[in-house]
């Protein structure tokens, strides 16, 4: 494998979001993260996945939703739970949200094969991001199910929200996690 490839496939690592802080990309380097998304595999060229950037002005909304989401499953949620709730969409200089399609426009792609898809978009994402010097993290939770936040995003019924993408300059790290052997995931058949 190239040394670059090795270097940047095994040395991201996941960064949680509240560690992740200002300056995150500049539009041009945005634009060549965004980018690096439409390398995945997508077969019959559906594009069944699409991220929508959560602007800072739309910060605010997205964490009154978090607020209530918390507030719906859990009735005795604490004011320091509900403002943390809050405040998790704060976290992070660009933030994405990322939603795969369903429609059905070619019935041969299979729901997993559309998944699959996003699921490497989004790993290209995270790979650009971290060539260009930035951390990046995902994140989701219950919230991510709910109808507030189907309504907030303005989702139509054959997407699903899969999980939150947070981008910027690593503030802190933790040790790196001991990444599984082969064998662990691996046998022959």
């Amino acid at each position: 494998m190239d040394d670059f490839a090795e270097k940047l496939i095994h040395g991201r690592t996941h960064i949680s979001p509240k560690r992740l802080g200002s300056p995150g990309p500049s539009k041009s380097q945005k634009d060549k993260i965004l980018l690096a998304a439409n390398a995945a595999p997508d077969h019959g060229r559906t594009l069944p996945w699409r991220f929508i950037e959560i602007q800072e002005s739309s910060r605010s909304e997205l964490g009154e939703v978090f607020y209530q989401c918390l507030l719906d499953r859990d009735q005795n949620a604490t004011p320091i739970q509900l403002q943390e709730a809050r405040e998790k969409a704060l976290r992070g200089p660009l933030l994405f949200l990322a939603i795969v399609s369903y429609e059905d426009s070619n019935a041969e792609i299979s729901k997993q094969e559309k998944l699959i898809s996003l699921g490497c978009a989004i790993q290209n994402i995270l790979l650009s991001s971290y060539s260009l010097g930035f951390g990046s993290g995902l994140s989701s939770g219950r919230a991510l199910q709910s109808a507030r936040i189907r309504e907030l995003f303005q989702l139509s019924k054959q997407e699903e929200p899969i999980c939150f993408i947070t981008i910027g300059t690593v503030l802190k790290t933790k040790p790196d996690r001991i990444r599984p052997e082969i064998s662990e995931y691996h046998s022959l058949f």
